[in-house]
């Protein structure tokens, strides 16, 4: 696979990260096709295997997300500045401590938006509790799963 390829199925994998932060976007899904499209033109026992393995993540990221109450944003005060916050928070976090490092990079973000947005530390807090329990939950785990594969792939892919 030439190094254009590459490119562009890193670019699908990033548009399906930011598409798990999107309501609508099937983030999870591009993510999962560019793998397909990785695999099939690698054709190697690795890339399957890697294939297989994220389709396993991803579909038990699925059933847990199922699983958690259903989002409820409205009235929350979700804005798109938290949402960026909170994505670049997560992506961060996931390249300074690997993998763990999403989560508290996540919330981190959220805090990080309401305080300036709120101005005080208690309001902040406040505001992060009623956002992870309305909609954060079910969107770390989905962006946690994605940055796990996104991550994999990445390692694979430079292992050779």
């Amino acid at each position: 696979m030439g190094v254009w390829q590459l490119l562009m199925v890193g670019l699908v994998m990033l548009l399906g990260l930011f598409g798990v932060l999107v309501p609508g976007v099937p983030g999870r899904w591009l993510i999962w096709a560019a793998i397909l499209w990785w695999s099939m033109n690698v054709k190697s026992v690795p890339a399957w295997a890697f294939l297989v393995a994220s389709t396993v993540v991803l579909l038990i990221d699925q059933v847990v997300v199922w699983q958690l109450p259903p989002r409820r944003p409205r009235g929350v005060g979700v804005t798109r500045r938290m949402v960026v916050w909170a994505g670049a928070g997560a992506l961060v976090g996931f390249i300074l401590v690997p993998v763990v490092g999403a989560i508290p990079g996540f919330i981190g973000g959220i805090y990080a938006s309401e305080r300036r947005r709120l101005g005080g530390h208690g309001p902040a807090v406040a505001s992060t509790r009623a956002v992870m329990r309305a909609v954060g939950t079910s969107v770390l785990v989905e962006l946690f799963a994605c940055l796990l594969v996104v991550g994999a792939w990445l390692g694979v892919v430079i292992s050779g």
